[in-house]
């Protein structure tokens, strides 16, 4: 029976090997790669199987890049830029433009009188906060809601959403093949000319959602305490909603400038797959990205985070079920050794044939799920790998993360089987070929790998890495990084309600 699954698996490994090489080659013809004279890049495949197409604008701006006293400004902004332009969104862009420069103007006078620390006069606060609520609401007039998406959807669009991460914005959606021109025309000129009208409304959307993500989720919480435990001084300790006391205080002004510093060609890459040619595509891409202004491209140091010496640990009691999380950190994507970590994180997690659902979940019973992963919060820059466990009724995270440390302790100590060698590089090929499957997935991926390494084709090398890693790379890797030193722990306790009132977290 393990000869027959053996011979099972080298057929697997080699039907896999023959089918990832044509679909490179295959590539390599479909794929056009053209950086604009403004500095914008674009990528094109051709992929003719439907009559339509997805794309995938990256911009190389996240909640890192959100200035000191705006966190969640990046974020903020991938909403406001489904509000429109000058010419979309608007029934007077004229009148509404004069009135939106009276909303910032009350709105400055108001957070001045309303963030002096002495002084502050009461009565004048209520009258300048009247002044620029009335000012929201005559520029309210002249606002056509939610039109930019409306076209959009009246023209077959599909799947249209956004995304703001730690490392980047994003944009994408699918369209039929005959409305290229049109997306073409749309996607550029809200990167042109965004208009920041409905920002305080949307401003409380947001504000409504850390509310629901993070303030009233125990999980939410210990995430957003357990990163900016795990990251003193790099900026990813800054939440990607933003802090509370930012989101009631940074203005449209505020979102303005920062989309003039970030959002400029040198830092887009605009990603498109499914049924266009490249050669009637290009020139349609040029004529409406090219028209975005090049600007100078903003530093992008960051300080960085010091090497950690000590373990740290965040304790939340609360009235919900409990959790175990650890992390460890670890260099950025760019490291010689990233395939390692991608190899010991599908070793620990994936399926059920992991090694710790195996020996969490199936074999002692203790957690409902376990897993370990890399990339948290981004990878971009240097990061963590992470552990997590949800203890089952009767077990306390203590007792999971024993276990968990167990099992690293065995990657230390103990080369992995030749079976699991086999079994990590095989699923990495058909991870590979799966991603790339659809439309709206081979955009994402492309655009990702060329924004961040300038070539498209290192989305393939990836897996030609993976390939390469060595039992002594995993055990090499394990003994160097998961120590105690290098540990942040998130723990969730359960607590009775009145004892999460009285003590509901410690670090």
């Amino acid at each position: 029976m393990k000869c027959r699954a053996l011979r099972t698996l080298t057929f697997f490994v080699a039907l896999s090997a023959i089918a990832f090489a044509q679909d490179l080659a295959s590539f390599e013809k479909r794929i056009t790669v053209k950086k604009l004279a403004n500095g914008l890049t674009v990528v094109i495949c051709e992929r003719p199987e439907a009559p339509v197409f997805s794309f995938f604008t990256h911009i190389d701006a996240g909640s890192v890049q959100d200035p000191l006293g705006e966190t969640g400004m990046a974020h903020m902004f991938e909403h406001m830029a489904f509000k429109g332009t000058d010419k979309i969104g608007t029934t007077n862009y004229a009148a509404e433009k004069a009135a939106l420069q009276k909303v910032e103007q009350t709105y400055a006078a108001y957070i001045m009188e309303r963030d002096k620390p002495v002084d502050r006069d009461e009565q004048k606060l209520k009258e300048l906060e009247k002044a620029w609520q009335d000012a929201v609401a005559e520029a309210q007039k002249y606002v056509k809601p939610n039109e930019f998406p409306r076209i959009l959807e009246s023209n077959g669009a599909e799947g249209i959403n956004a995304f703001t991460s730690e490392d980047e914005t994003a944009y994408h959606y699918s369209l039929p093949e005959n409305r290229l021109e049109l997306w073409a025309y749309l996607e550029s000129e809200r990167f042109i000319h965004p208009v920041m009208r409905e920002f305080y409304k949307e401003r409380n959307v947001v504000i409504e959602e850390r509310r629901m993500r993070t303030d009233s989720n125990p999980i939410g919480r210990l995430l957003e305490q357990f990163v900016t435990a795990a990251f003193q001084a790099h900026p990813y300790h800054r939440p990607t909603i933003g802090w509370m006391s930012d989101l009631n205080s940074f203005s449209a002004t505020d979102a303005q400038k920062f989309f003039d510093t970030y959002y400029i060609p040198s830092n887009m890459v605009v990603a498109i797959a499914g049924d266009v040619k490249a050669a009637e595509a290009m020139p349609i891409i040029e004529k409406y990205f090219g028209r975005i202004p090049s600007h100078e491209k903003p530093d992008e140091r960051t300080t960085i985070e010091p090497p950690q010496n000590s373990e740290r640990r965040v304790v939340l009691r609360e009235a919900t079920q409990p959790l175990y999380l650890e992390g460890y950190h670890r260099p950025d994507y760019r490291s010689k050794d990233d395939a390692v970590y991608d190899a010991i994180a599908d070793l620990m997690s994936n399926g059920r044939t992991s090694r710790l659902y195996r020996a969490l979940v199936r074999d002692k019973k203790i957690a409902a799920d376990s897993a370990g992963f890399t990339g948290l919060p981004g990878n971009k820059y240097p990061h963590l790998f992470a552990f997590y466990a949800f203890p089952m009724p009767g077990h306390k995270p203590e007792e999971v993360a024993e276990a968990i440390h167990a099992e690293i302790e065995r990657l230390k100590t103990q080369d992995i089987s030749d079976d699991e060698l086999k079994m990590i590089k095989t699923r990495a090929k058909a991870n590979l070929i799966r991603g790339l499957a659809n439309n709206e997935g081979l955009a994402f991926q492309l655009a990702l790998y060329q924004a961040r390494f300038d070539d498209w084709r290192e989305l393939f090398r990836s897996v030609d890495r993976i390939d390469k890693v060595t039992k002594a790379d995993i055990r090499r890797v394990a003994t160097q990084i998961f120590v105690p030193a290098n540990r942040t722990v998130g723990i969730i306790e359960t607590a009775p309600p009145a004892a999460q009132g009285q003590n509901g977290g410690e670090q």
